[in-house]
């Protein structure tokens, strides 16, 4: 049962417009377009350079490319007749995982990873981040790679993408439940 809070609701609504306002007022619609058209579309061509400048090793495959970051594995793939980009990186068996592992890493989908994503698919799990092609820009690609990377290395622990929490789900409490439990055996965080 949801709890409704009428005047909570609509202060965060009056702040949310705040904010919009300030940022409208900030940035002209002439900054707002020359930004949205900065970039040329993304193609396989576009992100292989890009990959391979963050992967002098990058290894072309097909519509997509194997490469490492950080140590860590990573497929991405293109398809270009459908408009759409995949970077993967295997996690592990998908059998291993029991239930409250299956719960808790579709809670951290929700609000902890971002814009990656825990996922299951050929009997393995996997960390993804899945975007149209074309419109996907530099940055939002090595942000994702980023976020992708920090998922599969969080697995099992944090559950996170990095950087910030989108919030409203569970990971938040659970992970101050963590650190309140590391603090009871005396470990200063």
């Amino acid at each position: 049962m949801a709890i409704v809070d009428p005047i909570g609701g609509q202060l965060m609504r009056f702040a949310n417009f705040l904010v919009l306002a300030v940022c409208l007022a900030i940035v002209s619609p002439m900054q707002l377009s020359a930004q949205v058209q900065s970039e040329p579309p993304m193609t396989y061509e576009r992100i292989g350079r890009i990959l391979a400048a963050i992967d002098p090793d990058l290894q072309p495959q097909g519509n997509g490319f194997q490469m490492v970051i950080g140590g860590v594995p990573m497929i991405v793939i293109t398809d270009p007749a459908a408009d759409r980009m995949r970077a993967m990186v295997r996690i592990g068996p998908a059998g291993a995982m029991d239930d409250a592992l299956m719960q808790r890493m579709l809670q951290a989908n929700f609000d902890a990873v971002l814009d990656a994503r825990y996922a299951v698919a050929g009997g393995q799990i996997w960390s993804t981040f899945i975007h149209p092609l074309s419109p996907l820009e530099t940055r939002q690609l090595v942000s994702a790679l980023t976020q992708t990377v920090v998922a599969a290395q969080s697995f099992g622990t944090a559950f996170t993408g990095g950087g910030v929490q989108f919030g409203g789900g569970d990971s938040n409490a659970l992970q101050q439940e963590l650190i309140d439990q590391l603090q009871k055996k005396g470990i200063p965080l």
